[in-house]
């Protein structure tokens, strides 16, 4: 089952009266079916199988596929072919059909003079093609409250439709479709008469119509007037039920008005209590209010002080910030001296490293030296012991004291 979204119609899911007004134009185009039907925007189908029940041939395009769909499983016949295309550009031969229609379609479209070219293709020479539309005029006061209708593309006053029609087409007249008050006389049996009508009316004004119903052709056709009387209209029971449902009506409003009543007394009790507690408040607020000014007045005091407070702050920062600054400077000359005298120091230090250098090496000179006379020394020593060794001999040798006491050979003394 497809949804109604209010632009749709679906059998069974719209009222008698909505289901009349757009029933009403597939009556009126019944009247000049035949041949080979199309029916532009078919929607749930409904409409193409009213006029397709003496024709050959007849096909209902629409671009929802889901209506497509609803129409094949609902009004499927063996002269009647749904397909899923746009009303812009219609895949059939040139002439090819006898009657178009293109009810509540051309609205929407953005494109909508696509629709009339196409349609104007291909309708057959001898045939007519059926287009309405809602009249913007009315159709913008009806929905005042609601504002426009957000499916709608493009609405039409009626000379601006007439206009966009007679350069598509050579003859067009135009029907206002209205809902209007009638009286009807059946038999109990019906089958046995031949329906014939009276239309008394005076020309109303294309600007107060409801719907515009365009007959469009290449020759003139037929433009009497058309009846349409819906299988439930019995308006004089329609407007009993009407008045049964106003009072039911009523009487709710009666009950909801004495709810509202007695809420509106409680209501006002209500205010009376929340006007004595609002009193209260009121005293209340006045209080504090006088609470607050006072202590605002003790906040301007003490930022008063605050303030002077932070002006002596001040003097004294800046008093050390000006020793801060003397100090920063005493430390900065310091310093300098403090760096003068480790490079002045450093330099002295070198010189001394220097001169502790050379005395080093004069050190490393002198004993070399000391070395040298030392081992001269043990040397010397050592060839005065084998010198006194000798002489020792010399002095124990026989021929020595020999000779000593002969008086001969050399004297040796200790």
């Amino acid at each position: 089952m497809i949804e109604f979204t209010g632009e749709r119609v679906i059998p069974g899911e719209v009222n008698d009266d909505l289901w009349a007004e757009h029933a009403s134009r597939y009556a009126f185009a019944r009247r000049y079916a035949h041949g080979r039907a199309l029916d532009i925007g078919c929607g749930a189908g409904y409409g193409l199988a009213e006029i397709a029940q003496h024709l050959r041939f007849a096909i209902g395009i629409d671009r929802a596929p889901e209506a497509i769909a609803y129409a094949r499983e609902n009004y499927g016949a063996a002269n009647i072919h749904f397909l899923q295309a746009s009303a812009g550009a219609l895949p059939f031969p040139d002439h090819f059909f006898h009657l178009v229609t293109a009810f509540e379609v051309i609205e929407h479209l953005p494109s909508w003079p696509d629709l009339l070219r196409e349609a104007g293709r291909v309708v057959h020479p001898s045939g007519v093609f059926l287009v309405s539309t809602p009249n913007k005029l009315y159709y913008s006061e009806s929905r005042a409250e609601h504002g426009p209708n957000p499916f709608h593309a493009h609405e039409f006053e009626y000379q601006e439709f007439r206009d966009a029609l007679e350069r598509c087409f050579a003859h067009v007249t135009i029907f206002l479709q209205n809902r209007q008050e009638s009286l009807s006389f059946v038999p109990v049996d019906p089958s046995a008469s031949r329906p014939e009508s009276h239309l008394e009316r005076a020309a109303s004004p294309a600007q107060d119509a409801n719907f515009f119903v365009a007959l469009c052709s290449a020759e003139p056709h037929d433009s009497a007037s058309f009846l349409y009387v819906p299988r439930a209209a019995n308006l004089l029971r329609e407007r009993e039920h009407h008045i049964h449902l106003l009072e039911e009506e009523l009487h709710q409003t009666k009950r909801w008005l004495e709810e509202l009543i007695a809420d509106h007394k409680l209501l006002q009790e209500a205010h009376i209590a929340q006007t004595q507690h609002l009193e209260t408040q009121n005293r209340w607020a006045l209080e504090l209010e006088s609470r607050w000014r006072a202590a605002q007045e003790r906040i301007d005091q003490l930022q008063q002080e605050l303030q002077m407070e932070q002006a002596a702050a001040a003097q004294v920062v800046e008093g050390y910030n000006h020793k801060v600054a003397e100090l920063e400077e005493e430390n900065r000359a310091k310093t300098q001296w403090a760096l003068d005298t480790e490079a002045r120091l450093t330099h002295e230090l070198a010189v001394k490293i220097e001169e502790l250098a050379g005395t080093v090496r004069l050190l490393d000179s002198a004993e070399a030296t000391v070395v040298e006379r030392t081992r001269w020394a043990q040397d010397l020593k050592q060839q005065i012991e084998r010198l006194e060794a000798q002489l020792e001999s010399v002095r124990q040798s026989r021929w020595v004291k020999l000779g000593r006491a002969a008086g001969l050979g050399p004297r040796v003394q200790d």
